[in-house]
């Protein structure tokens, strides 16, 4: 799943691969079967080797889904980032094992790729400081780069508490310091940055909320990066923007006669805040690195079976890009990405296995995307330049956001109003005895972080899961730990707690909607009056 903020970081990566994809159509399903002999020699080792410090599930479906996610995020992957060699070869394996279970290809030349150009813009060095007192690049601060940002900074520090419009007096060439808050009624991101713009300020310092307890800052970040899709242009700021470690704050205003923990607390409160210059000076020196990178995304087409319904193609996705190597957390740099979201790549593996080759009635396109993490890029991409006509593609259901970390009674389902879909899911959910339910915290603009916004936008019904909780509950309490010590860490890897259980579930449920999406009289439609029906950039 994409973070809301516009970039993620310093390092990361492998080298750039350029490959096109042209094999013969003859020649595919041969040439895959031949590749995919080293993957099956792996798979049963990476398996036996996740379950040396756990159990593994019992049942050999959960079984079979596991040891394919353990063979597309175990280290040897190196957390599969966009444009790098390993997910060129996460890509590949992706490829052979939709090849062996049947599936034709449906990229490119008769191929199982579509190849997505990107540029990508990096922090390659940083220096942070505070007159002399330094600010730790990724763990104290972060920037999101873009093309035309200043590499050089030597200004004036500003605290302007929320930095509503028409508050801010006099910051013309300073460095302005505003409390992140995503309270109602108080200024959005989009309202800070353009309060400040206007104003003349020389950069934007935004404080992460610790407050914010639905998804609580996570520090440090992996890298500085940027990625866009060649041809367009990034969203350009028109001034730099940081986000600051809330622990930080005593360092950019140490002299102001301010105490740092008490705006904090009051911030995250939603309380008065006050506006005050700082006697410090905002000093940063940046090295910047541009650079051509592509990546495919991988899909493959099960035919359908009824003729009279070959127009309308469902979509199955999710993303197989990850962060790849990082910023180091307890030590470890490879931010394998095992729940966020090789495993939910690995779930259209085994749906593909399981048919092998007995289609439904409806033809259906397997689709693991590219740069998801950098800005759902490998999703735009395809609705752009679909493989399929756009016109018959009736409905995608996606696979991201899915935590098997505790029971699963409740599930969100996005846009579960807006479409049909919402009432297959609702139905499929009833039959396993698990309730359903809306968003619960809109605020977090999940809908449009993941592969379903593409589709949602171009006009196309679209849904996606999140495991549900009760307020209060045992498991709200290991989500929320989970998105503070796993989301986009490290630490989302194959040593993380499973409930195999909840896990299995879900697969099943997935199972379930997509045949009777793809096998019912009727293709997916919009409910009349959905806001979503026209959905907003």
């Amino acid at each position: 799943m994409a973070h809301e903020d516009l970039g993620s970081g310093v390092g990361g990566g492998d080298v750039d691969v350029e490959h096109r994809y042209t094999l013969p159509r003859r020649r595919v399903l041969g040439s895959f079967t031949a590749m995919l002999k080293p993957f099956r020699a792996v798979i049963p080792l990476c398996l036996f080797l996740t379950g040396a410090s756990r159990p593994l599930p019992v049942d050999p479906d959960t079984r079979a889904w596991w040891a394919t996610t353990a063979a597309l995020s175990g280290d040897a992957m190196a957390g599969r980032d966009t444009g790098s060699a390993a997910y060129e070869r996460a890509a590949t394996m992706v490829a052979a094992r939709f090849a062996a279970a049947g599936l034709a290809p449906a990229g490119e030349n008769g191929s199982y790729f579509q190849r997505v150009p990107m540029q990508a813009l990096s922090i390659e060095q940083a220096t942070v400081r505070i007159d002399s007192r330094p600010l730790r690049f990724l763990h104290d601060i972060m920037a999101n780069p873009y093309p035309s940002m200043p590499t050089r900074f030597d200004a004036a520090i500003a605290y302007r508490g929320y930095c509503a419009a028409g508050t801010l007096g006099d910051v013309r060439g300073k460095v302005v310091i505003c409390h992140g808050t995503h309270r109602a009624g108080l200024p959005t991101d989009a309202d800070r940055a353009a309060a400040v713009k206007t104003a003349g300020a020389m950069a934007l310092v935004t404080i992460a909320d610790p407050g914010f307890a639905v998804e609580p800052p996570r520090w440090p970040f992996a890298y500085a990066r940027t990625v866009w899709l060649r041809g367009s242009a990034p969203e350009a700021p028109g001034i730099a923007r940081f986000i600051l470690n809330a622990d930080a704050l005593g360092r950019m205003i140490a002299g102001a006669g301010h105490d740092a923990a008490q705006l904090i607390a009051a911030g995250s409160a939603g309380a008065r805040l006050p506006a005050f210059d700082t006697p410090g000076r905002f000093r940063a020196d940046f090295r910047l690195a541009e650079r051509a990178i592509s990546a495919p995304n991988v899909l493959a087409r099960l035919p359908g079976t009824d003729a009279a319904l070959a127009a309308q193609t469902i979509v199955l996705s999710a993303h197989l890009d990850g962060y790849g190597p990082g910023e180091p957390v307890a030590g470890d740099r490879i931010y394998n990405g095992t729940l966020d979201d090789a495993a939910y790549v690995a779930l259209l593996i085994r749906l593909a296995e399981r048919r092998h080759q007995s289609g439904f009635r409806r033809p259906v396109v397997f689709a693991a995307f590219t740069g998801e993490e950098k800005g759902l890029l490998g999703a735009r991409w395809f609705v752009a330049h679909p493989t399929v006509p756009i016109a018959d593609i009736a409905a995608d259901i996606n696979l991201d956001q899915l935590r098997p970390i505790f029971p699963l009674r409740l599930l969100t389902v996005h846009a579960l109003t807006d479409t049909t879909l919402g009432d297959d899911a609702r139905a499929v959910a009833a039959g396993m005895q698990i309730a359903v339910q809306p968003d619960p915290e809109p605020e977090r603009n999940l809908l449009r972080r993941a592969d379903q916004w593409p589709f949602l936008q171009a006009g196309i019904p679209a849904t996606a899961f999140v495991f549900g909780y009760r307020p209060g509950t045992e498991s709200e309490r290991i989500y929320r730990r989970w998105y503070k010590t796993g989301y986009h860490k490290p630490q989302d890897d194959l040593d993380q707690p499973i409930d195999w259980q909840a896990a299995a579930d879900f697969n099943r449920f997935f199972y379930t909607l997509a045949a009777r999406v793809a096998d019912q009289p009727t293709a997916p439609a919009w409910k009349p009056g959905s806001p979503l029906r026209a959905a907003p950039s």
